[in-house]
């Protein structure tokens, strides 16, 4: 009975009558594994719905999550690097830079915008992990600069999301003066008694943790981000010793005093606008 047993062995659809599913339809969850739905993750904020994993996104979803309406003005939005020093590994830099720009549609590894975030100002500088491991170089020390200045000038507060490797090696020097040049800007912002907020996402390791990431008014991250400046491996090796279980996630952080809370990516907008609101107040 055909009911139990196949009468016709093989598939037989012709292959002008198969159908493929369209590209970036469906995301695979890196920590359950459990298939994702690209139009459900979008409408939850790119957090698996089954195990609360917060996927890694760039500033494409980021101002998608936090500005009203997705509405936003980009700032300084033509900067890009230069070779200052030649550098050339197994290829130049310069050629590495055009790559990047050309897979990921990005000028560098931090774009900038000013926008409302629940009917309040804010200007959000945010770090993409996607442009060289969202590595520090030269244009995203001089983004950030310019954008303290703009919030300083239009007295809005200022919010970075910082996603890095550390500093960019290829800019050598160059790219460590960003981290005092970040700092000193900072100093200003905070004199103007203009809010700071800093998001420290998955990952904030290197210079980027030991300067403009961890000098917020108040330094906020993600659940699970890995945050420190050494990573873990390094610093095993260095000190001979196993690491304490969930060492350098935001909630190890969080509780060795180095955050002040950590709040969930479904949530954020909401939190941030009220403490915009109590300090606008």
């Amino acid at each position: 009975m055909a009911w139990f047993k196949r009468e016709n062995k093989g598939i037989i659809t012709t292959t002008e009558e198969k159908k493929e599913a369209p590209d970036g339809l469906w995301n695979k969850c890196p920590n359950c594994k459990k298939p994702l739905h690209q139009a459900e993750l979008q409408e939850n904020k790119y957090v698996c719905h089954y195990c609360d994993y917060h996927l890694r996104v760039g500033s494409k979803e980021y101002f998608e999550v936090l500005f009203d309406n997705n509405e936003f003005k980009e700032l300084f939005a033509n900067l890009t690097s230069g070779d200052p020093l030649k550098f050339n590994d197994n290829k130049p830099y310069t050629e590495r830079i055009i790559e990047s720009q050309a897979k990921t549609g990005l000028k560098d590894a931090i774009r900038a915008g000013v926008g409302k975030i629940e009917g309040q100002d804010l200007v959000i500088a945010c770090m993409d992990f996607a442009f060289i491991g969202g590595s520090m170089g030269s244009v995203v020390g001089e983004k950030i600069a310019r954008s303290i200045d703009y919030s300083i000038k239009h007295k809005i507060p200022f919010l970075m999301i910082s996603k890095s490797g550390g500093a960019r090696m290829m800019e050598a020097a160059f790219s460590l003066m960003q981290m005092a040049k970040t700092s000193a800007k900072l100093a200003l912002l905070s004199q103007a008694k203009i809010p700071y907020i800093s998001l420290l996402t998955d990952p904030t390791t290197g210079g980027v943790t030991a300067s403009y990431a961890m000098l917020g008014d108040i330094n906020i991250a993600e659940p699970g981000a890995l945050i420190g400046f050494a990573g873990p491996r390094v610093i095993k090796e260095t000190i001979k010793k196993d690491l304490p279980k969930g060492f350098q996630t935001s909630e190890f952080v969080l509780e060795h005093g180095f955050l002040d809370f950590i709040v969930d990516r479904r949530a954020m907008k909401a939190k941030l606008s009220a403490f915009i609101k109590m300090m606008n107040n």
